[in-house]
């Protein structure tokens, strides 16, 4: 797949307790994502953090959260990625979705030359 150099990041901020559909949110989202050919998806569970109720989630060990924050990011074109949106709009009931334009420098796959 080539991607041009301008593209948009998605970035979706959920909790890691977050379900749909019986399954991890997250796990649901990048799913689908690959399901609808998106270019890649990475999910990073964030250490702390707060969201729309300010109710802090944190990873210390005194105050173990069991509902972490996760990102979600997806590079794609703005085509694309807007025509994902209304998909996972419906199963995000908590979170928050940024979209931003994004420079793309390279985006292939570890190719294995043979040496003759």
């Amino acid at each position: 797949m080539i991607l041009p150099e301008d593209g948009h990041l998605l970035r979706i901020f959920i909790g890691e307790s977050d379900k749909y559909e019986g399954q991890p949110l997250f796990e649901w989202i990048v799913q689908k994502a690959r399901e609808n050919c998106l270019a890649g998806a990475t999910v990073i569970r964030g250490l702390e953090g707060f969201g729309a109720h300010s109710r802090l989630h944190t990873a210390k060990i005194l105050r173990l959260s069991d509902d972490l924050p996760i990102i979600i990011e997806i590079v794609d074109t703005l085509e694309k990625i807007e025509a994902f949106m209304p998909l996972i709009d419906s199963a995000i009931t908590e979170g928050l979705a940024t979209l931003e334009r994004v420079q793309i420098r390279f985006y292939r796959a570890g190719v294995i030359e043979k040496n003759s």
